[in-house]
């Protein structure tokens, strides 16, 4: 998790935004059922990545349009970086991906 994001994440406004919408999808990644598999889903991802420029705005970090519950291999698709259940030893090996919003190189931050 991004520290500009910390509190957000920690807030009752995401905690039961988070829960009410894996509710509404069955809690089923929805990705998955696109292409047919049934598979528990675990995170529910922001469409619209959020920044520091965004964070405080309710219309794209509580809005059902951009949020959709994810599956941890289909999360991490979604943010161009490997995680398929590797131990953090070895994901803290992988220093940087590229945002595919930005083209820009992020450090790869633990959490």
């Amino acid at each position: 998790m991004k520290e500009f994001a910390k509190k957000f994440y920690k807030s009752k406004a995401w905690q039961k935004a988070r829960q009410s919408y894996a509710a509404s999808v069955g809690w089923l990644c929805e990705e998955c059922l696109r292409k047919g598999i049934v598979t528990p889903g675990e995170i529910v991802h922001h469409k619209i990545f959020l920044t520091p420029e965004n964070i405080g705005n309710p219309a794209v970090t509580l809005a059902v349009e951009n949020l959709e519950l994810l599956c941890r291999d289909c999360h991490a698709a979604k943010h161009e970086y490997h995680f398929k259940r590797e131990p953090k030893s070895v994901l803290k090996k992988k220093r940087f991906w590229i945002d595919r919003n930005t083209g820009k190189i992020i450090k790869y931050a633990d959490g």
